[in-house]
């Protein structure tokens, strides 16, 4: 499955569920992240609530940033990583490809720093007013949150029970 739309800020991106359709080494990863049947969230100071992410360091897989972003951003420690997809946003300066992954969170530890974030935030379900709503980042208002969430939901939904689904605009 291909699509394409526009994301927050009006650039061009394209979601596949593909098998690394634009690039097998990603310098960017997003983490859809279940703990106990809720889900986990960061807090970002100045974006707001979303999804952990970040770059692959050098020398690291996008396998191993993925764990290591949701670690250092929400202290979680990934027992199940699913690859779902990859997108590419067409900015106006570069372009940024992105691997998108389910995990699933068996433990949560306190830690007094979290980088560049506040911490963890669990959710019972998510809001059907994402797009909208000031309390969350611009990473999660676009069409990727809601087309991951349906693989998450139609692959997935087996290993952990999935709340609530946010719907695809288009």
């Amino acid at each position: 499955m291909n699509k394409t739309f526009y994301d927050y800020y009006n650039n061009a991106v394209t979601y596949s569920t593909n098998d690394h359709p634009f690039s097998r080494e990603p310098k960017h990863v997003w983490i859809i992240c279940q703990f106990r049947g809720s889900w986990l969230l960061t807090l970002h100071p100045s974006r707001g609530l979303e999804f952990p992410g970040g770059k692959v360091e050098p020398g690291e897989t996008a396998v191993e940033a993925a764990k290591r972003e949701v670690f250092e951003e929400t202290g979680g420690i990934v027992s199940e990583l699913y690859y779902i997809g990859q997108y590419q946003v067409e900015g106006k300066s570069d372009t940024v490809i992105k691997n998108v992954y389910y995990a699933i969170i068996d433990e949560l530890i306190s830690k007094n720093n979290y980088f560049e974030t506040k911490g963890p935030k669990l959710l019972k379900s998510l809001p059907d007013n994402i797009r909208t709503n000031n309390e969350y980042s611009f990473i999660m208002k676009d069409d990727v949150l809601p087309l991951s969430l349906r693989e998450v939901r139609t692959n997935f939904q087996h290993l952990k029970p999935i709340r609530k689904e946010v719907d695809s605009k288009g």
